[in-house]
């Protein structure tokens, strides 16, 4: 029997707590820089940056994943139109919640590129380029907050089984997968995609236990803090 989704926010709060100071601590490690961190970040850049030199197919494979599949205003696209469905249920206040999260998990990432100012990978062949700051990545923080939202909108529908299993694999595809081609095309460094994965699925289990907490009930799933009495 599938385990029922959580009754009250706190395990999402517990959630977002430990990734958030996990982002956090990888951020300040970035920022120092502790080297046996920039040792690793170079070896794995590195080798997958050799790998991509030479399977230009590989190469263009991951190109069409990065910036089409899990490019972030697809994942964005993707909250819109949960988003447009809540309305259409009638749910505005869980809509706008998708919604200023977005906003918000938008605004967090600029302003932690912006402080933390890291250089990407610089390579005489590169494969391809990108812009603004390295840390964290974008694709992998924007991919991991709306994955996340949307398991949890799924269960928050009463999705169960076999469908859930399914969304929960593609899911964790889409976020491993993202992160590996900003790795594989030389964009980013290991531990940029790490903090972009902890921050998003942090500020989505906020927002998650925020709107479990504030938003409306709905029954048979959402109750309050108090329990069933």
């Amino acid at each position: 029997m599938d385990a029922p989704p959580p009754r009250s926010p706190a395990r999402c709060l517990w959630t977002a707590a430990v990734c958030g100071l996990l982002g956090i601590f990888v951020l300040v490690l970035v920022a120092v820089p502790w080297q046996p961190l920039l040792t690793w970040d170079r070896d794995v850049a590195d080798g997958l940056h050799g790998s991509a030199v030479g399977h230009p197919g590989w190469v263009g494979a991951n190109e069409v994943l990065t910036d089409w599949v899990w490019d972030p205003w697809t994942m964005r696209a993707l909250l819109a139109l949960a988003a447009l469905l809540l309305l259409w249920g009638g749910d505005w206040v869980t809509a706008a919640w998708v919604a200023v999260t977005a906003v918000v998990a938008t605004g967090v990432q600029n302003g932690l590129k912006a402080a933390v100012g890291r250089q990407r990978p610089r390579w005489p062949d590169p494969v391809d380029t990108a812009h603004y700051a390295a840390f964290p990545s974008g694709h992998a923080m924007t991919a991991a907050l709306a994955c996340s939202l949307l398991l949890w909108l799924g269960l928050r529908a009463g999705l169960r089984g076999w469908w859930l299993r399914a969304a929960a694999a593609v899911a964790v595809a889409s976020v491993v997968g993202v992160g590996f081609t900003r790795l594989y095309l030389g964009v980013h460094w290991p531990s940029d995609v790490l903090g972009g994965w902890l921050f998003g699925v942090a500020l989505a289990a906020l927002a998650a236990a925020a709107c479990t907490r504030w938003g409306p009930a709905r029954p048979g799933r959402d109750v309050p803090l108090s329990g069933r009495g």
